[in-house]
């Protein structure tokens, strides 16, 4: 890249704000009061994100008597759930190429649940009338590169085989240059039905309300400092307080789990993303975007893409970046050297929108486990259940999570317990430096199997064979 390219497109940034675009919304809601004194309940949830709003709007859907508490330790919607791209996908296990590589006799299943879970949340959506911009558009995964093309067809043929296209489609350069126009793009595979585009934060924010309309009793600024079993109920210690409880639900995702055992089994890392200005019509007709896809390109390093309601264009991924001791700190939600090659990379791809402003910047972490989709269990003789290693697909994923963590509380056999995924856990990971390396070199061989036509290389290969699958 040109130093003078780069200027021109760093200039781009001047003006961002750091902060989430979905956040830095005048139509944020007050918090709710933090918990003072003692509290009894039910069924307590520990966490203000996707996963615990869901699991209190189900468990009241499932029993309007339950008393329910839920305790956010900062505010509803603040971290992964305000954060992040919007896309809201029906997939639970990472795309089918990695939920075949894992649960093969399962896949068909898998992904029955997942377009009814994805249909559950249009449906709430609906029903309790959450202003979130919700708009089932579909997702198209891009190829750049000649092996990316091969790749996404090899996909579909599998799918194919097993019956598991449904509406999806190839797309080749042409056809896909009609629906979004970059000189970038060869072809793409266009999943009509499987993906949503929202508001990441309006939906938090929503279901927030409608937990309250139905009872529950929220209390954010309230973070869950420890659990602990005294007699045949549980107490979660807060600063000003404890909740006694019968049952709890834990959604703390990224944040160390209150069940210390659950933590080796998750990682931080850390994402970033753009928000441009809003496009004019003659930038909206330069692009072709007509029809308001989700879109991400189909690297290892890949990045993800989409309007909003008022047509920025959202650009986000490329760079995923562990701290070592896989710390949760508010320093590393920024990077500006990741926002500069954001930046250059987005012109790239879309030189026709050369002097774009971008007017927000932002990262955050994401909890990821080794095996790229959520994992469940319990604690505690039952009472508390867990869900956890979403790795950037909780926007959807996180209400079938709050089903699962549900159903092993009430000690149901159902469809989704019976799941092999679901009574399986994922290779945790090892102590530092080991984890640092091992993310390291990953990271390298990902970017050389970009750079070299999708080969992998000898350690990507030893992950595979490992079952770790490090390949987005």
């Amino acid at each position: 890249m040109a130093p003078s390219a780069m200027t021109r497109w760093t200039k781009s940034l001047a003006e961002a704000k750091p902060v989430s675009f979905w956040l830095d919304d005048p139509g944020k809601p007050e918090p709710e009061p933090a918990l003072v004194g003692d509290e009894t309940c039910d069924l307590l949830v520990v966490g203000g994100g996707y996963s615990g709003l869901w699991t209190a709007l189900l468990a009241k859907e499932r029993d309007p008597g339950r008393d329910v508490v839920l305790v956010e330790g900062r505010e509803i919607g603040w971290a992964a759930s305000g954060r992040n791209g919007g896309f809201c996908a029906a997939s639970l296990t990472h795309g089918v190429p990695n939920g075949l590589a894992r649960w093969p006799k399962e896949i068909a299943k898998l992904e029955e649940l997942g377009a009814r879970n994805l249909d559950g949340i249009e449906a709430a959506v609906a029903r309790y009338g959450i202003d979130c911009d919700f708009e089932r558009t579909g997702e198209i995964d891009v190829a750049t590169k000649p092996h990316q093309l091969a790749e996404l067809h090899a996909m579909y043929e599998e799918m194919a085989a097993l019956g598991l296209t449904g509406t999806a489609e190839l797309l080749d350069e042409d056809a896909l240059r009609e629906q979004v126009d970059s000189p970038t793009f060869l072809g793409g595979f266009y999943d009509r039905d499987g993906v949503a585009m929202l508001h990441p934060a309006k939906l938090a924010w929503g279901l927030k309300r409608v937990c309250r309309d139905l009872g529950v009793r929220v209390h954010e600024h309230t973070p869950a400092l420890e659990l602990a079993s005294p007699g045949t109920g549980m107490a979660v210690r807060t600063p000003y307080g404890r909740v006694f409880a019968r049952q709890v639900a834990l959604g703390t995702n990224v944040f160390p789990s209150l069940v210390r055992r659950v933590r080796p089994y998750t990682v931080p890392v850390y994402d970033y993303a753009l928000m441009t200005e809003p496009l004019d019509a003659d930038q909206m007709a330069a692009i072709g975007w007509r029809n308001r896809q989700g879109l991400g390109d189909a690297a290892n390093q890949f990045h993800y893409f989409r309007l909003s309601a008022d047509n920025r264009v959202l650009w986000g991924g490329y760079d995923a970046v562990y701290p070592f001791g896989g710390k949760v700190r508010a320093e590393y939600d920024h990077r500006p050297e990741t926002y500069a090659k954001l930046a250059g990379h987005f012109f790239t791809c879309f030189p026709q929108l050369e002097g774009v402003r971008f007017t927000h910047a932002w990262g955050g972490a994401i909890d990821t486990c080794s095996r790229f989709s959520a994992f469940f269990g319990t604690a505690y003789g039952d009472r508390v259940a867990y869900a956890a290693g979403y790795t950037g697909l909780g926007v959807g994923a996180t209400r079938f999570g709050a089903d699962v963590m549900l159903d092993l509380l009430a000690g149901e056999r159902t469809e989704r317990t019976d799941l092999e995924m679901v009574r399986s856990k994922p290779l945790p990971f090892p102590p530092e430096p080991l984890a640092w390396a091992g993310v390291a070199l990953t990271k390298w061989g990902l970017a050389r199997a970009d750079a070299n036509a999708g080969r992998r290389n000898v350690w990507l290969r030893a992950m595979d064979r490992m079952g770790l699958g490090f390949d987005s």
